[in-house]
């Protein structure tokens, strides 16, 4: 059984499939990518809850940057929220985001609880 949450025409913001959650891509508000990266990051912990999951449990996450030049600063930030132990895997890059002003973009798949 595939579970769509807060479907529309272009998307979903969660899927659910075999006991796997997939966010959509989360973006945040803010000045800098630190700033935007705590929001996102906020967004992906509801989306998160919502699919039931949680941090502990990502599987993937993968990390779009406008710009290259702010992989320490959302670093920074991305370790600090990060469980101990619980590291998914993980890749990041530097891609055209969707508007001029967004600095990062977090994508999540993670195990559900149930």
């Amino acid at each position: 059984m595939i579970d769509r949450i807060e479907t529309g025409a272009r998307m979903s913001k969660i899927v659910r499939h075999n006991g796997v959650a997939y966010l959509c891509g989360q973006v945040g508000a803010g000045a800098d990518v630190a700033e935007q990266t705590r929001d996102c990051l906020s967004r992906v912990d509801a989306l998160l809850s919502r699919a039931g999951s949680s941090r502990d449990r990502m599987l993937q996450v993968i990390i779009w940057l406008a710009d290259m030049a702010d992989f320490d600063a959302m670093n920074a930030v991305w370790d600090e929220w990060v469980p101990e132990g619980a590291a998914p895997a993980r890749a990041c890059g530097e891609a055209k985001l969707a508007r001029s002003e967004l600095k990062v973009e977090i994508i999540v798949t993670a195990a559900c609880a149930k």
